[in-house]
């Protein structure tokens, strides 16, 4: 039996600490140094980026951290997969290559792509290849995409491991895919190993936001030791699949059954985890704690992935301008009337000339204020276009110009007029898998591994049973719902997850006879015009909601304040709910 793959992670996104790498090589032993980088609004900042300057929509931060660690790799045998290549894997390992031969060093480089689908988008699409997929929002216009790449799985990368690479750059890959490819390598899973395949897709998931998984964005946060600078995670992989989170010791930060359940719930929908090797059965997975900032993996059930591969596609979708008004003091409702009234008779457009047009009070104001940001709402202001003039000075200028002439205490939150700048629209679909292979660049030559994997029919997984028992009643007492519960929050698209989790398993049982639907959407009121699902994960005591369309067309398009639901949880942990006085005493 092979010993277990110590896989560490040293970025969860494009701009993450950027000595994580230096301080996974040297802060323990570790067999692979890992790292995301690619977010769905990361493939739109780098389409901006190569378009500015072609050869370089990669992640140079992730090449800023090579830099620093190289050296100490190939010392130690430390393998580097990475999916920092973003839209363009070659051009970083070139310039890997410039920065190994300035320090005197010799990697064997592999890059893997094939994930690129821009050139082939149109063709796609006509011939009903690449599926929305929401079909009520279809695919938008193909032929103003800035981006569009697939997910591909971990095996281009298990070829460039098998060759013998140092390091391998890929594109875009789903984020589990460079903790499975890895762990497949090593201990020479087949692609029909659905269970230990599963596995590693799940230490991959817990992983793959680095300080999400030690205590970092945690709702427990006032629990967590060196709160101030988390060290980052990593994840032993088994043979079997199984795996143990952890974190170099004397590093800041918690590793608990309470943080690996919360990094569980992030950006996940149902019991089905999809993906582009397995389909990860997230209701199969049990969690325990095993020593001092351990938490074993283990039991996850994998079934044969689905034959289709996700593609996030970004389109531009034209031009916005937000602007944001202070409205201070008493008749708040009346001075934002007022205040509108004066721009839209000061600007040359209506609000029905643009393509979209949103006003939205915020009352962040309070009742006899002790301070001044205490007595201030905010009046939001978002028009969106395809024609930027509209969008542009005119409109910003039109506010600015009332300043004198408005509601009493006028200033703006936005500072002064602003031009209109362009944003992208997020368009996830669907393409066979067998259409869209990985091709793996390496020592000079180019090898294609299919990305379609064999069907092999597993039988009825079951859910692992949970917590068991009467639901908690008697006398209750009203307390914020976060008293008891953590919660995760993120975006998926142009939806919203949120789960929320116990720590006991009485409170479960409370929690999963309480909180419904309905009483969901009750105690977050922005919800209750949209769709929403709700999924119960008792073996992790948790629940999950998955609100559809409350992020408009994606980040980028989102006129949220919070356009990427991370506080979402947050707001409903401060909600007040009658509790049991049994579970709080």
């Amino acid at each position: 039996m092979a010993e277990p793959i110590r896989i560490a992670n040293c970025s969860g996104f494009f701009g993450d600490r950027l000595s994580g790498a230096r301080e996974m090589v040297d802060g323990g032993p570790i067999d692979v140094l890992t790292g995301d980088w690619l977010a769905e609004l990361t493939m739109l900042i780098l389409s901006r980026i190569r378009a500015k300057n072609p050869g370089r929509g990669f992640a140079s931060t992730f090449v800023t951290q090579m830099e620093q660690v190289m050296g100490s790799c190939l010392d130690r045998g430390i393998k580097v997969v990475s999916n920092a290549g973003g839209l363009d894997p070659g051009g970083c390992a070139d310039a890997l290559s410039e920065v190994a031969d300035r320090l005197g060093l010799a990697p064997r480089i592999a890059f893997v792509d094939g994930d690129d689908l821009m050139e082939r988008a149109v063709a796609l699409a006509a011939a009903g290849d690449l599926v929305a997929f929401d079909p009520n929002n279809g695919l938008g216009d193909v032929t103003r995409y800035v981006s569009a790449n697939a997910y591909l799985g971990c095996w281009g990368i298990v070829d460039a491991l098998a060759g013998g690479a140092d390091i391998v750059v890929t594109g875009r890959v789903t984020d589990a895919a460079v903790v499975c490819g890895p762990a497949a390598h090593h201990h020479g899973w087949k692609r029909t190993d659905w269970d230990a395949l599963a596995g590693a897709v799940v230490a991959g998931h817990v992983i793959e936001c680095s300080g999400q998984a030690t205590g970092g964005n945690y709702s427990f946060f006032t629990e967590v030791p060196g709160r101030q600078r988390v060290g980052f995670p990593w994840a032993e992989v088994h043979e079997d699949g199984s795996s143990v989170i952890g974190k170099h010791d004397g590093t800041g930060g918690l590793v608990s059954v309470g943080t690996v359940t919360s990094q569980l719930l992030y950006e996940i929908g149902g019991h089905r985890y999809l993906g582009p090797d397995v389909t990860s059965r997230f209701d199969t997975i049990e969690l325990e704690a095993v020593g001092e900032n351990r938490v074993r993996i283990s039991g996850t059930r994998g079934e044969p992935p689905t034959g289709n591969l996700k593609v996030a596609m970004n389109e531009l979708g034209g031009y916005r301008n937000d602007m944001v008004l202070a409205v201070t003091g008493l008749d708040i409702e009346e001075k934002a009337v007022m205040a509108i009234e004066a721009l839209w008779d000061a600007s040359p457009f209506q609000p029905e000339d643009f393509a979209e047009c949103e006003v939205k009070l915020v009352r962040t104001d309070h009742e006899d204020p002790a301070s001044n940001e205490a007595a201030t709402a905010q009046l939001r202001i978002s028009v969106k276009d395809r024609d930027e003039r509209k969008v542009g000075r005119a409109f910003s200028n039109a506010l600015t110009e009332t300043g004198l002439s408005s509601i009493p205490g006028f200033y703006s939150l936005s500072g002064g007029p602003s031009a209109g700048h362009p944003y992208g629209v997020y368009r996830p679909a669907l393409v066979p898998a067998n259409l869209v292979p990985s091709y793996v660049h390496f020592d000079g030559s180019t090898r294609l591994v299919e990305s379609t994997s064999p069907f092999e029919e597993v039988g009825v997984i079951n859910s692992r049973p949970g917590p068991s028992g009467p639901v908690p009643s008697g006398p209750t007492r009203r307390a914020p719902l976060g008293t008891l519960f953590g919660t995760r929050s993120g975006d998926k698209g142009g939806d919203a997850n949120l789960g929320i989790f116990a720590r006991r398993d009485e409170d479960y049982l409370w929690l999963d006879a309480t909180l419904t639907i309905d009483e969901f959407r009750r105690l977050l009121p922005e919800t209750s015009s949209f769709e929403i699902d709700r999924y119960a994960f008792p073996n992790l005591r948790a629940l999950n909601f998955v609100v559809h369309g409350i992020l408009s067309e994606g980040v980028a398009a989102s006129t949220r304040s919070d356009s990427q639901a991370k506080s979402l949880g947050e707001w409903l942990r401060a909600r007040f709910v009658e509790l049991p006085v049994r579970l709080l005493d």
